[in-house]
């Protein structure tokens, strides 16, 4: 998996040094949906949602327009981010039931606030959240619920994140789900457990007919 992928399990070293952290579906069969993962369908609108609640924190946070263009422009990416850790939740949830592993609310809360004093409290976390990871403070629970899924995930395998068994019983998990995205948000590579830009062929081709048009 690359390395700028991994790093959604990766916590800011400052903030959490001190806690025991994390060291195609657009043909006729899926209508309207952005991925498919399973029996599961995300949905464009849905997708759409998830974005625009991270546009709202933001714009929130940054009342000042120019500041807000930049932050913006810094998150050019961010509907396509915002996919693979929509559909990366689900093969990780997939990856956690087989081999047993649950995460309860008393767990969530207790990173949550172990956090939070570290952080200055709960405003300080999720702006922090917010700015490293696309994150809105509606959405910091289910970030951390993933994160311990992940710990536990590893320490059931008897590695932690960063080893190769971690990621391969994501990769497993991932090719049980048959994810399948939406061609205009890439591909997904099981093995890579990460979302790819799509290869396209035919943008080469025209760009060269037209090269050799123009030569």
């Amino acid at each position: 998996m690359h390395r700028r992928r991994r790093t959604a399990f990766v916590l800011s070293a400052a903030l959490v040094a001190a806690a025991p952290l994390l060291a195609a579906c657009g043909n006729d069969a899926h209508p309207g949906a952005a991925a498919v993962v399973g029996d599961q369908r995300i949905t464009v609108s849905q997708l759409e949602s998830r974005v625009q609640e991270v546009r709202d924190a933001q714009r929130a946070a940054v009342p000042d327009d120019a500041q807000y263009a930049r932050v913006v422009a810094t998150t050019g990416s961010l509907t396509r981010d915002t996919l693979h850790g929509m559909v990366l939740d689900r093969v990780l949830q997939r990856a956690a039931q087989d081999a047993g592993v649950t995460v309860t609310r008393n767990e969530i809360q207790q990173m949550r606030a172990g956090l939070e004093q570290q952080a200055g409290g709960a405003a300080g976390l999720e702006t922090a959240w917010l700015q490293q990871y696309s994150i809105p403070p509606q959405r910091l629970d289910d970030n951390l619920r993933l994160q311990l899924q992940a710990q536990k995930l590893a320490a059931h395998l008897g590695t932690d994140t960063n080893q190769p068994a971690f990621w391969k019983a994501l990769s497993t998990a991932s090719g049980e789900l048959h994810v399948d995205l939406n061609p205009r948000y890439g591909d997904w590579d099981a093995q890579k457990v990460s979302r790819v830009d799509a290869k396209t062929p035919w943008v080469r081709e025209v760009t060269a007919a037209g090269t050799q048009q123009t030569a």
